[in-house]
């Protein structure tokens, strides 16, 4: 069994501070570093927001629209996000705390203006797709945990393209190891993956123990 641990966008711009933060987003980060120092998983990878400045999901970009309320993008409804993890910008860095090191590949995703890109496999429009189900297939993975911000959106997303894109493979969510917008919202994406086959862990399911804390 050769197993990965995907860690979704735990970078500043969705952390406090950042242009669009998850609330307290940066209390996985001790989780997510015990997680990758476990020696449980085989293959560590990372997605990355890696917007260009003039992304077609920024408020900013249409003129009398304001963040959070929707709006149109390559003629399909779209949440007018406020700028974000752009590229090249310290709002795109991941979190100076995540241990990067233990990290083998980084997965940009959101590169192309014209549609937004939730999930780090393909673009929200599922014409595009970013490669890593590829390189997880050539990887040989037959179990792969997903964890980041924001449980609501990204990580969920990414979790049901894991599904539907690498049959075979057991797809799980490390709960304590995410963190989303809204519970209501939250509750809803959880029990979305399950139905859709994703099992639900927490930490201590790979550390064996109690999950640490920031």
């Amino acid at each position: 069994m050769t197993k990965a641990l995907l860690l979704i966008d735990i970078q500043n711009g969705f952390c406090p501070g950042g242009n669009l933060p998850v609330p307290a987003g940066d209390t996985i980060v001790p989780v997510v570093n015990a997680l990758m120092a476990s020696g449980h998983y085989d293959l560590i990878v990372a997605s990355q927001d890696w917007h260009p400045a003039n992304h077609g999901s920024f408020a900013s970009m249409h003129p009398g629209k304001q963040p959070f309320e929707m709006g149109m993008l390559s003629g399909k409804q779209q949440v007018m996000w406020p700028d974000h993890c752009v590229q090249g910008t310290q709002d795109a860095e991941f979190h100076p705390d995540l241990n990067i090191s233990r990290i083998n590949y980084i997965q940009k995703k959101g590169e192309n203006p014209d549609v937004d890109s939730y999930s780090a496999f393909r673009d929200n429009d599922q014409t595009s797709t970013t490669g890593l189900h590829t390189y997880l297939q050539e990887k040989g993975v037959t179990q792969l945990d997903i964890a980041g911000l924001a449980t609501d959106f990204c990580v969920k997303f990414s979790a049901l393209d894991a599904v539907e894109m690498l049959p075979g493979v057991t797809t799980r969510f490390i709960q304590d190891a995410s963190l989303g917008i809204d519970p209501q919202t939250v509750e809803a994406a959880i029990a979305d993956m399950q139905s859709h086959g994703v099992h639900v862990i927490t930490s201590s399911t790979v550390l064996g123990q109690d999950s640490p804390k920031a």
